[in-house]
């Protein structure tokens, strides 16, 4: 039986049990919450029914069930907003549900994801409505001074990271921990880094982790995309790496990469310029960064897209030509 016909059932099954008039009883009764204060930590992209479990196994609530149909009756599954809720009183679950819609939290949370450029983070930033947002009106140099940074541009020097915040603190203060994160993340791979790289200071190292974060569509083909690329960089190849262009066009980016686009050159293009780009081209995570400094030992010189996440890794150009006749063609 498929899966929504049996949650179809199961929520008849609890409407015909408790009515309409036993819901609305239940909406109004004050849960018996085993221990106060408690706090509860929903995560960014908690559904319904997640929470409703989570609040059981914390001793919020008593029956996962019967608060997550109140949730499903009153439409609530797409309102719930993600932060760090502090309960010191008892409550009723339709009390509950309204903190957990209005946001009325102790700590509110920011989430930076990986593969995410700076423009991105910006648009993140600007949408925390807990947030001030003191970021908006310095330009980058600007921004990178207000948080004790020494570089003038701040790609991929955001660890990509859950941040907590108190409500109204400033954007300049996630930045500023989300900057030092990644600054501990970069050198303490680069102090276990492999023999014999061909990068010159820990930067290098983190704008070939920010390719390999964009490159890699199955995590565990991340030091084996690091080594094609190294192997490149050390006969002299261009990268010639999609991503990189994409990142240079900018805004002009439509979501369809054109053969014109490969030939225009920007700093960022590694078709028509040779050597690493300028800077990283998004946030990597720490899997790429370590991806990039211990690469594996391969002989591999391109990759193509099988088409489900992964690649096909070949040494020569004929046997490449065949991949991306079988896969792409």
């Amino acid at each position: 039986m498929k899966t929504w016909i049996k949650r179809l059932i199961v929520l008849s099954v609890l409407v015909a049990m408790m009515g309409a008039g036993g819901l609305a009883w239940y909406a109004r009764q004050p849960l018996q919450i085993e221990v106060l204060p408690t706090t509860v930590n929903v995560t960014p992209g908690t559904n319904l029914r997640r929470l409703s479990t989570q609040l059981k196994k914390d001793g919020v609530i008593r029956s996962a069930s019967a608060f997550w149909l109140l949730g499903r009756v009153l439409g609530k599954g797409s309102s719930l907003k993600s932060g760090l809720y502090t309960l010191d009183q008892p409550l009723t679950p339709l009390a509950l549900y309204a903190k957990f819609e209005q946001g009325d939290v102790s700590q509110a949370i920011v989430q930076f994801i990986e593969g995410r450029n700076w423009r991105e983070v910006r648009a993140i930033l600007a949408g925390q409505t807990l947030l001030k947002n003191d970021s908006a009106s310095l330009s980058d140099a600007e921004l990178m001074r207000a948080i004790g940074a020494t570089e003038t541009y701040p790609e991929g020097l955001l660890f990509p990271d859950t941040y907590f915040y108190a409500p109204h603190t400033s954007d300049l203060d996630v930045l500023r921990r989300a900057y030092q994160l990644q600054r501990e993340k970069l050198q303490a791979a680069w102090d276990k880094r492999a023999p014999g790289l061909p990068y010159r200071t820990p930067y290098e190292a983190l704008i070939m982790a920010s390719i390999v974060e964009k490159e890699t569509g199955a995590a565990f083909e991340r030091p084996q995309i690091a080594g094609v690329f190294l192997n490149r960089l050390r006969l002299g190849m261009r990268l010639q790496t999609d991503p990189t262009v994409i990142y240079g066009l900018g805004e002009r980016f439509d979501g369809n990469l054109r053969k014109a686009d490969l030939l225009r050159d920007t700093p960022y293009n590694t078709y028509t310029r040779a050597g690493l780009p300028p800077t990283p081209i998004a946030m990597p995570s720490e899997a790429a960064i370590m991806a990039a400094l211990n690469p594996a030992k391969t002989s591999a010189l391109y990759f193509v897209a099988r088409g489900n996440g992964t690649h096909v890794f070949s040494s020569t150009l004929e046997a490449h030509n065949r991949a991306v006749n079988r896969y792409q063609r």
